[in-house]
């Protein structure tokens, strides 16, 4: 006996036989395509000459800085590393100098010699500098 598939019913026989395998790309894959999609897509508008009645062609876009720079934090590791004397101006005006021990995302620690150290959050700094260059 054989059941017959009518409209959008599929008989128990079909569903059976259909052995589907669920193939999952990797994230490289889609990169990879992605990648040359873009590329094939850019290749035409660059090398194809615009009518001259035509729309003017749109700039390229520039791509959108990162919101880390990260040079913040390379100028922080060069000065612990050479263990530069740094001077601190607060944001009143306050001036305090020493050696940057470390930091991290608010604040920094600063060695003085014959004093405290002390902890210096970031928002109240106003800027620093070498304790070697001119004011």
């Amino acid at each position: 006996m054989a059941i017959i598939e009518t409209g959008n019913r599929r008989s128990p026989e079909s569903e059976v036989l259909a052995n589907r395998k669920l193939i999952r790309p990797s994230l490289s894959e889609i990169r990879e395509q992605m990648a040359r999609e873009q590329t094939a897509k850019a290749r035409p508008a660059m090398s194809a000459p615009m009518p001259a009645n035509g729309p003017a062609p749109r700039p390229m876009r520039k791509p959108v800085p990162p919101d880390q720079t990260n040079a913040e934090n390379f100028y922080y590791l060069k000065q612990m590393q050479a263990k530069t004397p740094m001077v601190v101006v607060l944001r009143d005006g306050e001036q305090v100098s020493g050696v940057i021990e470390w930091y991290d995302r608010h604040c920094i620690k600063l060695n003085r010699e014959g004093q405290p150290n002390l902890m210096i959050y970031k928002s109240h700094i106003k800027y620093l500098h070498k304790a070697d260059s001119a004011d």
